[in-house]
């Protein structure tokens, strides 16, 4: 799994009206789907360009990769794929598009359909720690803290539909989202509960 930075934007730069926090979540990777309406041949595919690789006994997709944007596609024998790693929604539909032209110039007519959006991961850094011990006691419904199995706390919001992933260092990952402005609802919305459980000092919990 590849290391999530947690950088955001710089307060000066924020419209408040919008994000009170001050603080907006980085986008950090888009996950989406599209449909080239074709059956396809996989190891011709994985044959025919360079940036494939295709492994049946391990995985039941070809996997292509191209620099920009820096993405990952899984392109299965059902003409459906699956694009990773965008940072932006326009990204990852640029991406998608490009996975799809290289089929095409590989003499299968792929068709551009159904792209969907499927998941956005966006992180950001909240600058104080967090007693989660406490903070998980307070939203047992919502909340999973197992600090021997995972040392974030996992909180599942219900609207908008979001879980996020919050570390004592006040780094938090927030993933589910289908549209970023829900990764932006939900921050603001965890923003002053993570706040009210701020650590006074390193050495209480």
């Amino acid at each position: 799994m590849s290391t999530i930075t947690t950088t955001s934007t710089p307060a000066q730069n924020v419209d408040l009206s919008k994000h009170p926090s001050g603080i907006i979540p980085t986008l950090q990777n888009i996950v989406s789907t599209v449909n080239m309406a074709t059956e396809l041949d996989l190891k011709a595919i994985a044959l025919g360009a360079r940036n494939a690789e295709y492994n049946p006994k391990r995985f039941a997709a070809v996997i292509m990769r191209i620099r920009e944007p820096k993405t990952t596609a899984l392109i299965f024998k059902s003409g459906k794929m699956v694009c990773t790693g965008a940072k932006s929604e326009d990204a990852s539909r640029f991406a998608a598009r490009k996975y799809a032209r290289i089929i095409q110039k590989l003499d299968f007519p792929a068709r551009f359909t159904d792209f969907k959006i499927q998941n956005i991961v966006g992180s950001c850094d909240v600058k104080f720690p967090i007693k989660l011990e406490l903070l998980h006691n307070a939203h047992t419904s919502f909340t999973n803290y197992e600090p021997e199995i995972f040392p974030g706390l996992i909180y599942k919001m219900i609207q908008p539909k979001v879980v996020l992933l919050i570390f004592v260092s006040g780094k938090i990952v927030l993933t589910g989202a289908k549209v970023r402005e829900e990764i932006y609802e939900a921050f603001e919305n965890i923003y002053p509960v993570l706040s009210a459980f701020k650590k006074v000092n390193a050495i209480t919990q």
